[in-house]
This record gives structure tokens, C-alpha cells and sequence, in this order.
């Protein structure tokens, strides 16, 4: 006869395993569809995602490189190659801080906000598609999860 604990210590890393996966799985089709979705507009999930951080209200007077990288959770020497293309293509710009004069924070240029204008649409649509089925109570429950999953991945 098979141990209860050692079948459901099983089953229990069977699970995890499983779940881990859709994980990567889910990150690597978001990178794959998303940059699709993006194609037209010539610019990848990365640089949508700084895009998305510095267009929030509360980032209007922009973000230093280590408030944005604690935001999107990526390196800074990660972060340094991003902000550089974004520069050089005239979608963001390094401000000198109004509160720190030794300070440089990094805001969406007018550029950048018309491209985040545009891409609104097809970001909305790719978000209504891959989220079909969920219900509202079913997302937050989802991001609150998600957040928790994190949380607890951050404190190891």
C-alpha cells in the first residue's frame, strides 16, 4: 500500500510542476503574440512595457531608471539597452529631476505618447482576446494570484 503523504507529496509537485510551466508557457506566447500584435508599429513587448509604465498618470513626471526598474522588475543593465533604443528613437526622453538636480528621470517625449495613443487599440484588442471566457471577478481574482505568486517568489 502507497504512503498518503508520499501520494499526495506527488501529486503536490506534479501540480506545482504543472502550473510552473503554464507559467513559461503563458510568458513566451505573451512575447510571441504580443510582439505580433505589435508588429505594424515597430517595437517589441519590452519597450511596450516601459511604454505602459511611463504612460500611467502617476508617472507623468516621469520615472528614474531605478524606480521603473523596481516598477517592470527587470535589471537596470537590462533596463540601460531598452531606455537606449527608446531614446534613440525619440519615444522617451531623460529629463534632469525638479526634486534632485543630480537626479535624471525618464518620461514618454510627445512622440512616445501618440505611439501609446496608437497602439491603445490593438493592445485592448490582443487583451479582450486572450482574456475571453474570464469574466471580470474572474481577472481580479487572476491578478490577485498572480500577486500573491509573485510576492512570495520575491521573498525567496
Amino acid at each position: 500500500m502507497t504512503d498518503p503523504t508520499t501520494e499526495q507529496s506527488l501529486a503536490g509537485i506534479e501540480i506545482n510542476n504543472r502550473l510552473f510551466f503554464r507559467l513559461f508557457q503563458a510568458a513566451n506566447t505573451l512575447h510571441t503574440k504580443g510582439t505580433q500584435a505589435l508588429d505594424e508599429f515597430g517595437i517589441t513587448t519590452q519597450q511596450w512595457s516601459v511604454l505602459g509604465a511611463l504612460s500611467r498618470p502617476q508617472a507623468a513626471a516621469g520615472m528614474t531608471v531605478n524606480e521603473l526598474s523596481h516598477y517592470l522588475l527587470v535589471s537596470r543593465q537590462n533596463l540601460t539597452g531598452l531606455l537606449g533604443r527608446l531614446e534613440r528613437d525619440g519615444l522617451i526622453e531623460r529629463l534632469t529631476s525638479e526634486e534632485d538636480r543630480r537626479s535624471r528621470k525618464v518620461k514618454l517625449s510627445a512622440k512616445g505618447e501618440a505611439l501609446w495613443a496608437a497602439i491603445a487599440e490593438p493592445i485592448h484588442t490582443f487583451y479582450d482576446a486572450a482574456l475571453k471566457g474570464f469574466s471580470f471577478d474572474d481577472r481580479l481574482t487572476f491578478i490577485h494570484y498572480l500577486s500573491r505568486l509573485q510576492r512570495n517568489m520575491a521573498q525567496i
